[in-house]
């Protein structure tokens, strides 16, 4: 009798009741609508497409940002342990305002207080109104007479009835960055979290779908797409209760991260940024790539340089006659910008290859007995830019800057040194490591003005975690870390607010929303194999601007240049491999892509996505980008190892004007070869209903056409 009664009043708690409040939180095409009922109580009530009518809708079952240590009885969004050592916390609403910073974007905050304690917490949810794009963070103050201990400190919570739920999510390790997997979340809960501190993303990604009712396609089906902004370790939490509801709880891992906040202070979470579709993923997509552009990434708006990397050509082994026969190549190729990479600083231990040197960012007196003004003056004189690689959050033992300031590296007190890479971890935390990492760059920009790229690498994780600056507070040290690693990049860009910077971390394993605003483009993966390189940048066409993925040609696979080019012309164009090993025919090609890359560099940047075959789907991947006007597309078709005898049906086009023609030129055409679909002409209408046949027979093959409205 009593379990019964149990059951009931617990059902009773749940069921919806008329709000007393309603807020709105409304895109052009989305709404989120939070609710408070008579007891004071934040509900979320809705959320997706635009409501016409929202006046009528109840409070809903659901508690907007669960609180731990009363009666909740799943995943909290935040918990902690007040300083009279009480676990429990209440947040009743108090008060909400909107506050517009221009026509597109406006920002509710929402105060919760607990009634018993002088405890506070602000949610924030910012509305990207074009964009149909929501970001959502959190302050937690509080102004008791001691530390209060945060245990739980979520950037949003989000509730979702469906019949079934779908989670798509992206993994990986060093060379096999973004793997895609599908699978049904069911009752429990699934986790997807990482605890390496500052290469985060290495093992799992910070994105994800989750589908609702049914598994979506490009086209079809109820979703939301997620990602947090942040630079470390994060935690994404899925639970499915009895009642088959899901929660999602989004925000930074609090693995050894239990945070002692003291009175009057401020913790702020980063931002969860989300958005809603019921049309598939493809429009999920595009809504990150137009929010991105604009406000995920630094000058979204500039073009990017095409750039020539020496790292294949000559690894550490390079003097300056080497590094001038390069920079004539970069100018023969067409590129904007050479890149020396590895191993041009360190003396008294050189930075022959990657044991010794890091840490020591002087030029190297037997490599670059002129300096790197002397590359930089040769360069601008060969009328092409000069950049450089630096990996300054990091420490070689054998270095000089180890033997001066051991007390500056993350590193357990009575442990052996843990080495990956050949290297430490710099305790960034500190104030004086912060100085020291901003001014490797300040100095040597300083001393070079002309230096018009950075290529910034971060290689390796946090292991044997321990900071000596923080002493008796390691559980602040991966909170910390990020929080200082960002207070750098705002000194920096403070000073060079427009300088060029790629986000690198031994390939794709630090790409985040968190950082990419100090930074104009990222390398996605060290595996720059073009079949593998169709499946890593389709993982992160899902979230990313194509500008910011850059793509290099490299002699790595066995495919052909052409496939190669085609492949890293899906974003940033680049060039990784020995030119001098060119025969007339590459030369001419690659010249020749590099112009074709230039012309259609606004559409391929700026253009909606239509990923239009899947690799995860054929042996064959298919995708098409398309001007705001539908005057202008690329389209890129890759045949990957496909069986013997194996037909493709005609890819049916989106995006396309249907009453417009439509006149094809095929790009990047090897020399003596011809094109069946050069000059033909086709209504929109056509290209969507009927298609083209893009894919031929042969296995690693590939089609890029160019459409141009008549």
């Amino acid at each position: 009798m009593l379990k019964h009664l149990a059951i009931a009043f617990f059902v009773l708690l749940c069921m919806p009741t008329r709000a007393q409040k309603q807020i709105s939180i409304e895109t052009d095409h989305l709404q989120l609508l939070l609710s408070v009922n008579e007891k004071g109580k934040l509900f979320q009530s809705y959320l997706g497409q635009k409501l016409l009518e929202s006046t009528n809708v109840e409070s809903g079952k659901h508690e907007a940002y669960v609180s731990a240590g009363t009666n909740n009885l799943f995943e909290p969004a935040i918990s902690v342990i007040h300083t009279d050592g009480n676990p429990s916390l209440e947040l009743l609403f108090v008060a909400d305002k909107t506050e517009k910073a221009d026509d597109n974007v406006s920002t509710t905050t929402i105060s919760l207080k607990d009634p018993k304690y002088p405890f506070e917490v602000l949610l924030h949810i910012t509305a990207y109104h074009k964009e149909d794009i929501f970001k959502s963070w959190t302050e937690i103050k509080h102004q008791e007479k001691g530390p209060v201990t945060l245990y739980n400190f979520a950037s949003a919570m989000l509730h979702f009835d469906a019949h079934k739920y779908w989670l798509t999510n992206f993994h990986g390790d060093w060379a096999e960055e973004m793997k895609m997997k599908e699978n049904e979340l069911t009752s429990g809960i699934k986790i997807l979290d990482t605890k390496l501190g500052t290469r985060a993303d290495m093992y799992q990604a910070p994105f994800f779908f989750v589908s609702l009712d049914e598994p979506a396609t490009e086209t079809h089906g109820s979703l939301i797409a997620g990602t947090l902004a942040w630079t470390g370790n994060f935690r994404f939490a899925f639970e499915v209760d009895e009642r088959n509801s899901l929660r999602v709880v989004a925000g930074m891992n609090t693995y050894s991260s239990q945070y002692k906040l003291l009175p009057g202070q401020t913790f702020e979470t980063p931002a969860f940024i989300f958005t809603y579709s019921d049309n598939g993923k493809g429009i999920a997509s595009r809504n990150f790539h137009r929010w991105g552009a604009t406000y995920g990434v630094l000058d979204g708006n500039i073009p990017r340089n095409v750039l020539l990397n020496n790292w294949e050509a000559t690894g550490f082994d390079f003097n300056e006659q080497k590094l001038e026969g390069l920079f004539d190549n970069t100018r023969k190729l067409g590129a904007d910008l050479f890149l020396l990479d590895d191993g041009w600083f360190a003396n008294k231990y050189p930075r022959n290859d990657d044991h010794t040197g890091l840490g020591d960012w002087q030029e190297n007196k037997t490599k670059l007995p002129n300096g790197i003004g002397h590359l930089v003056k040769t360069a601008t004189g060969k009328n092409i830019k000069f950049g450089i690689w630096v990996e300054p959050e990091m420490v070689n033992p054998k270095s000089e800057l180890y033997e001066k300031h051991p007390d500056w590296i993350l590193k357990l007190p009575n442990r052996d040194e843990d080495y990956f890479r050949n290297q430490l971890v710099l305790d960034l935390v500190n104030p004086k490591v912060q100085d020291f990492v901003l001014g490797v760059l300040d100095n040597m920009l300083t001393a070079n003005p002309g230096i018009a790229y950075i290529k910034w690498d971060c290689n390796r994780m946090i292991t044997n975690g321990y900071s000596p600056y923080l002493k008796d507070n390691q559980s602040a040290l991966y909170i910390e870390y990020t929080r200082s690693l960002y207070q750098v990049l705002k000194r920096l860009r403070t000073k060079y607010p427009h300088l060029p910077i790629m986000l690198c971390s031994g390939g794709g394993g630090r790409v985040d929303y968190g950082a990419l605003p100090y930074f104009t483009e990222f390398w996605p993966s060290d595996d720059t194999d073009a079949f593998e390189r169709v499946f890593i940048q389709w993982g992160y066409s899902y979230f990313f601007p194509s500008f910011t993925v850059a793509n290099h040609v490299t002699s790595w696979g066995k495919q052909s240049l052409k496939f190669r080019t085609d492949v890293a012309m899906m974003g940033r164009l680049g060039y990784d491999i020995d030119l001098d090993k060119f025969n007339d025919a590459e030369w001419k090609f690659s010249q020749q892509a590099v112009i074709n890359y230039k012309q259609l560099y606004p559409v391929i940047s700026h253009g909606d996505l239509y990923r239009l075959i899947s690799p995860y789907n054929e042996n064959r991947a298919v995708l098409m980008y398309v001007d705001s006007v539908q005057t202008k597309a690329v389209l890129f078709s890759y045949n990957l190892h496909t069986r013997y005898g194996e037909d493709f049906e005609p890819v049916k086009l989106q995006g396309l004007n249907p009453v417009k023609k439509y006149r094809l030129k095929e790009m990047n055409i090897e020399e003596g070869k011809s094109s069946a679909l050069n000059n033909k002409i086709y209504s929109g209408d056509y290209l969507m209903k009927v298609g083209l046949p893009v894919s031929p027979r042969r296995e690693l093959s590939s089609i890029v056409i160019a459409l141009y409205a008549e």
